[in-house]
């Protein structure tokens, strides 16, 4: 018969405590992260039909050419990705990204951002800077308001290109458009805009890459792997090891530790949930550049 674990009052109030916190700190990082972007595109990029890279990329491009409003296209472009969102991450994260995507579009619309400056290499460079810091605010938050990593990830399960690839090929082709329909400068300037906005973005998520190895340390290392297999639908290596120094001193035991490889949207999922379990484990994660077989790709979180 399964033993059922009974949490106690304090442990209540500390996931509670915990939980809030970190509703809390969502909050922040989404509702930081519209008014930086909004700032990008309506004091650099719209005043002077400058473009950047991704779905953003594509409103920008479309506003431009046809004169449809940059809130609507903003929020309908981004459907599609807010789906697959909710079909290969999370119900959370699609529900983030769609009030995330629809408050964006209503601060351009509302916001009486100042024009700068209408220095094209100024443009080109704070606008992806602040736009950047936008998107990867957003993503600490548990969000995105730009839809091409989401597309990226959902193709990558179906081929054998890894999501960096994918993104790559986006936005040539997005580049590659912009130098049709407007003109060779604009799309040049437009690929030095997408390289600030994305370097800023991984300076704001601190250099994590598409993929994240995640070792955890714990006591409670048997509930830290079902966590990981049954609801985030991950696969785990455990490794045997021997804890050779805790708190009180020396203490060698015997210890599993546990070895996981997670998408970077969804770290910040697992540290929570590791939290939950063992507030004392300890977790290295590194960035790596691509993985291959495995369930990275072959399995979904609920």
């Amino acid at each position: 018969m399964m033993e059922i674990k009974t949490i106690s009052p304090l442990e209540q109030l500390r996931l509670k405590r915990l939980r809030k916190g970190t509703i809390i700190a969502d909050i922040v990082f989404i509702t930081i992260g519209i008014l930086s972007a909004g700032l990008g595109l309506k004091s650099f990029l719209l005043l002077n039909d400058f473009i950047d890279g991704g779905v953003t990329g594509i409103s920008l491009l479309v506003e431009i050419t046809t004169d449809i409003n940059l809130s609507i296209l903003i929020i309908f472009i981004n459907i599609p990705f807010i789906i697959m969102g909710y079909k290969q991450i999370s119900r959370n994260f699609a529900i983030k990204t769609a009030v995330a995507i629809t408050a964006l579009a209503i601060v351009i619309a509302v916001v009486p951002y100042p024009s700068i400056t209408d220095d094209k290499l100024l443009v080109a460079v704070f606008g992806g800077f602040f736009l950047g810091a936008g998107i990867g605010l957003c993503m600490r938050g548990g969000a995105v308001i730009d839809g091409t990593e989401v597309a990226a990830l959902y193709l990558s399960r179906t081929s054998s290109l890894s999501v960096g690839d994918i993104i790559l090929i986006f936005n040539i082709i997005i580049f590659s458009v912009a130098a049709i329909i407007l003109e060779i400068e604009t799309a040049m300037y437009a690929i030095l805009t997408y390289f600030s906005a994305s370097r800023t973005v991984d300076f704001i998520i601190q250099g994590i890459e598409e993929y994240t190895a995640v070792t955890i340390i714990s006591d409670e290392s048997e509930g830290v792997r079902k966590m990981i297999t049954e609801e985030l639908g991950r696969g785990v290596t455990i490794y045997k090891g021997r804890r050779g120094f805790g708190k009180r001193g020396e203490d060698i035991h015997d210890i599993d530790i546990i070895y996981s490889v997670v998408t970077r949207l969804e770290v910040a999922r697992l540290k929570l949930e590791v939290e939950k379990i063992d507030p004392q484990a300890f977790i290295v994660q590194h960035e790596i550049n691509d993985t291959r077989g495995g369930m990275v790709k072959k399995r979904r979180l609920h």
